[in-house]
């Protein structure tokens, strides 16, 4: 064996032996054991006795050799018990994973003195373990894990591997142990995670892969240490932002009240204290350090902010009545959270207690909003006004009555609030119980004699109010304190016509059954069963009618029931009227009809119930239209359809003249005017004044509507009375693609009105210089004169279209053409002192010396204008100025 050869337990050479290995270790060179006469290896590696009890008298031993270290595969004997010359035993291979600590057993046969050395061996070899993990030694951690070293395994202080590895920032190691399965969250005897640990030593790369592997980053120690407060504390500026920018709570204080705030500001830690601040208002409006710290009731911090050192702030030293930018201190703050102990604190260092915000609101009135009693009566104690108003004239218990808080409306009352106070609007504290259905508030100001029908400005009492938000309970508790349920608001609304405006079945019922009328008319003349036919509640139309509502009463417009009911298209409301009796054909105002109604708006279904009652088809209005008229201005051709299929006449005419077709052709209602059309409606009817639907559609330029009334057959060359066809309209009107058709269609372009004006005047006199040309193009002459002998140059010298002019010179006109008094566009645009055309017509050659029938010259003209620049002009042109009217 060698010199060298010694027992590797006690250093013997003296009887050596080789000690077995595992069958996995089979190649590897052998350990050697002395044999009986070592202290520690006759028990411990000759055969080591690990048992314990099973039911049935039977013990199960374990036996093992070798270093511990090496075991990996062990011998299990199964004996029964007795004497030990009568055991019987089978031995088997059993591979024992994991560390020997980790075996569920305990050491039955071996001596203390030599258990004693096996937990030495497993105590050095957990030391060492942990020393390497300190140092960040990953080679040797792994090789103590592969030799069975528990994961987890601790010092005195419960600090593990992963806890000291943390500590020192060994990033890689601290990956390799949670990769390896060890607890992220495992804490120390005083309750401190790896991540308490690294961010307590500033370890920011470390903390990072704390967090994504999901450590609780709230966790808090023993005396209630956040990982953030640790942080903080140690003015770890990068830790304290990455656990904030990850969910790291600040409010969270230890038992000693402390938040990462406080001892940001106790230790000085400056920047710290200024990322706390910036992160505790993203996304909010930001506060000053003091308002936080009344928000969290965080006394230390708000104590330490107050003191007359230069840590008292980051900006500057923190004023307790200092405003935010809405006007609220950090009293209002504290006021709002009910944080009672960082409030008293203010009030003793001069916080005004009835400091008022921009709105007028004082902190009483965020202590009666929030309900917080406490800070309620802290208030009243310390002087604040109970009778104070906001901007919008609520007062403290308004505040309380609106938000349910019913034990600090008890309290307000019991100091003496104004229960009869109002706001801007008239509400008083009850209608605004009501209005938040807090019945137990009602009651309790019902009980201080609050006015039970207390009006608003509006005359809403708050049985209105009540009625108005469904509340059943408030509703029956306001009638039961003797309520007026007819009470009228200022717009003649009565609690009953709200419920039924609002769908509130039940509400409706109680009000009828405590003696709501259900005939009161509103200053509009509604009844119930208007607002709820027109709103569509069926339940309560039904309600209403069982209970005596007549379906035929009229609003001042005249409106039933059934014409609310078809104007919001409520089909089931109008069956059920019809069913009980309403009359179909009920006339409101100008005699419009429900039919006339539901064929203006298009509800097809609606006109097809009244229809199926027997409604009058072709009832006209106070100006003649009929439900077709109106179906055919709406362009609601499915409703014009279902009409004409029950009879509607396509050929009645208003009190102007017009045809449904006429109306269609006016507003543009192609499909309409094909569905006429295809029901053989006249293309070419008439009105009053002669004008075709051809004429209607050219005046209002629907160019599709035109087209279909040309390919249907209607004439171009119609006349109205006054002698237009639909090509003058066009050409008054500047349509051109109109026109376009019209021409296409063969309109004529000199055709004459009975004054004798061609399409071309009147494009002349509205200046449309397109137009112009192209009816010059299409055949139209320039020098065609009217009865009175105008031209179109005369026309356009009148209205001074310098640019329509040059059309006409440049086409043939001509330019001295008299009219039967003698008149010449010369003559004519001095007259009107149009100088733009005076200068067009000399330039282009027009007589500057013409005259009138009577003598007149355009010196004469202008001369009588008194137009100077244009005698100028004339004189310059060679007019006389000696020149003798007749």
């Amino acid at each position: 064996m060698g010199n060298a050869a010694m027992c590797k337990v006690c250093g013997s050479d003296k009887g050596l032996r080789t000690g077995s290995r595992s069958r996995l270790d089979q190649n590897a060179l052998p350990d050697y054991y002395c044999e009986d006469h070592c202290p520690v290896q006759t028990p411990l590696f000759k055969r080591l006795v690990v048992g314990f009890v099973r039911s049935g008298g039977i013990s199960l031993t374990i036996s093992a050799h070798g270093p511990v270290s090496s075991w990996t595969c062990v011998c299990v004997d199964l004996c029964l018990r007795g004497p030990v010359s009568a055991w019987t035993c089978v031995c088997v291979d059993l591979c024992l994973r994991g560390p020997v600590s980790a075996w569920t057993c305990v050491c039955m046969d071996l001596k203390s003195s030599r258990l004693g050395a096996l937990n030495k061996l497993y105590s050095d070899s957990n030391t060492s373990f942990l020393r390497a993990a300190r140092a960040g030694n990953i080679d040797k951690v792994l090789e103590f894990l592969k030799g069975g070293v528990d994961i987890g395994t601790s010092n005195q202080n419960g600090l593990n591997a992963l806890h000291l590895a943390a500590k020192e920032g060994h990033v890689d190691l601290v990956q390799e142990l949670l990769e390896r399965g060890a607890a992220v969250d495992s804490a120390t005897k005083k309750g401190n995670t790896a991540l308490h640990i690294s961010s307590l030593a500033g370890q920011v790369d470390v903390v990072k892969i704390l967090v994504k592997r999901e450590a609780d980053i709230n966790s808090q120690s023993q005396n209630g240490f956040t990982p953030l407060y640790m942080a903080a504390q140690e003015n770890h500026m990068d830790v304290v932002r990455y656990l904030l920018e990850n969910g790291g709570n600040q409010s969270t204080a230890t038992e000693d009240g402390f938040t990462p705030l406080a001892i940001a500001l106790q230790q000085g830690h400056n920047q710290v204290v200024s990322v706390l601040l910036e992160n505790d208002t993203k996304g909010k409006v930001r506060l000053p350090a003091l308002h936080i710290a009344a928000r969290k009731d965080d006394t230390k911090s708000a104590a330490l902010l107050l003191q007359n050192d230069h840590n008292a702030d980051v900006q500057s030293k923190m004023m307790v009545n200092r405003t935010t930018e809405s006007g609220f201190t950090p009293l209002h703050i504290a006021a709002h959270y009910g944080n009672v102990n960082v409030a008293t604190l203010l009030l003793n260092r001069g916080a005004a207690v009835d400091f008022t915000a921009r709105n007028g609101i004082i902190p009483l009135h965020v202590a009666s909003k929030r309900g917080n009693t406490n800070m309620v009566g802290l208030l009243l104690d310390r002087g604040s006004q109970i009778d104070s108003k906001t901007r919008d004239g609520l007062t403290p218990l308004h505040c309380a009555a609106r938000s349910g808080h019913e034990l600090a409306v008890e309290l307000l009352l019991e100091k003496g609030a104004p229960m009869l106070a109002r706001t801007k609007n008239g509400l008083s504290p009850l209608h605004m119980a009501a209005q938040g259905d807090h019945v137990e508030c009602v009651k309790h100001l019902l009980q201080h004699k609050a006015p039970v029908d207390d009006v608003t400005l509006d005359y809403l009492t708050a049985l209105h109010v009540a009625a108005h938000c469904g509340h059943y309970k408030v509703t029956k508790l306001l009638l039961d304190k003797r309520a007026n349920p007819n009470a009228r608001a200022l717009n003649g609304f009565t609690p009953l016509h709200i419920a039924c405006k609002k769908n509130r079945v039940k509400v409706m019922e109680l009000l009828v059954k405590y003696g709501a009328s259900i005939q009161a008319i509103t200053e509009s003349g509604l009844t119930p069963i208007h607002v709820a036919a027109f709103m569509g509640h069926l339940n309560i139309v039904l309600l209403l009618l069982q209970n005596g509502a007549s379906p035929d009463v009229s609003n001042i417009r005249g409106e039933t029931a059934l014409h609310m009911a078809a104007r919001a298209g409520q089909v089931e409301v109008v069956r059920c009227l019809l069913r009980n009796g309403a009359m179909v054909d009920a006339r409101a105002r100008e005699d419009q009809t429900p039919l006339h109604i539901a064929s203006r708006l298009g509800k097809t279904e609606i006109v097809q119930l009244l229809l199926q009652h027997m409604a009058h088809p072709d009832a006209a209005t106070t100006n003649g239209y009929t439900p077709l008229h109106i179906s055919s201005r709406e362009g609601q051709v499915e409703t014009a359809s279902v009409l004409l299929e029950a009879g509607a006449s396509h050929s009645l005419a208003t009190k102007k003249g017009f045809t449904p077709l006429h109306v269609a052709s006016k507003y543009g209602s192609l499909d309409v005017a094909k569905l006429l059309l295809q029901r053989c409606a006249p293309p070419d009817s008439a009105g009053k004044n002669g004008l075709t639907p051809l004429h209607v559609a050219a005046h209002y330029d629907n160019q599709t509507v035109a087209l279909l009334l040309l390919d249907k057959g209607a004439s171009p060359h119609t006349m109205a009375k006054n002698g237009y066809t639909p090509l003058h309209i066009a050409a008054k009107k500047n349509q051109m693609e109109i026109a376009t058709v019209l021409l296409q269609y063969g309109a004529d372009t000199n055709i004459l009105t009975k004054q004798g004006v061609t399409p071309l005047h009147l494009a002349s006199q509205e200046g449309h210089a397109h137009m112009a040309a192209l009816l010059i193009s299409k055949g139209g002459q320039g020098n065609v004169q009217t009865k009175s002998g105008l031209t179109a140059l005369h026309l356009a010298a009148q209205e001074d279209r310098v640019s329509v002019a040059e059309i006409l010179a440049k086409n043939g006109a001509n330019l001295d053409q008299q009219t039967k008094l003698g008149y010449t566009p010369l003559i004519v645009a001095c007259h009107y002192g149009n100088a733009k055309m005076v200068n067009f017509l000399l330039q282009n050659g027009a007589s500057v010396n013409a005259k009138t029938k009577n003598g007149y010259t355009p010196l004469h003209q202008a001369a009588q204008q008194g137009n100077t620049h244009i005698i100028n002009v004339l004189l310059q042109g060679g007019a006389k100025p000696n020149a003798i009217t007749v």
